[in-house]
């Protein structure tokens, strides 16, 4: 009896070690993603708001 609850623990243990890992590996790939959507959306935005200002700054020259 003794033995099949310390195999039982044993067992418990490592699916719960092993449930750990992946938790750990999909949150570290959460976060890289994150820092890769917000850097891309830095950019994007900066791009934007320089290439409107070069046409707010080209308007003067445009004749309709």
């Amino acid at each position: 009896m003794r033995k099949a609850k310390k195999m039982e623990a044993k067992e418990n243990y490592q699916v719960e070690e092993r449930t750990f890992k992946t938790m750990r590996s999909g949150g570290a790939l959460s976060i890289s993603f994150g820092v890769v959507n917000v850097v891309v959306g830095v950019v994007s935005g900066i791009i934007l708001i320089v290439s409107g200002a070069k046409l707010l700054s080209a308007k003067r020259r445009i004749m309709f």
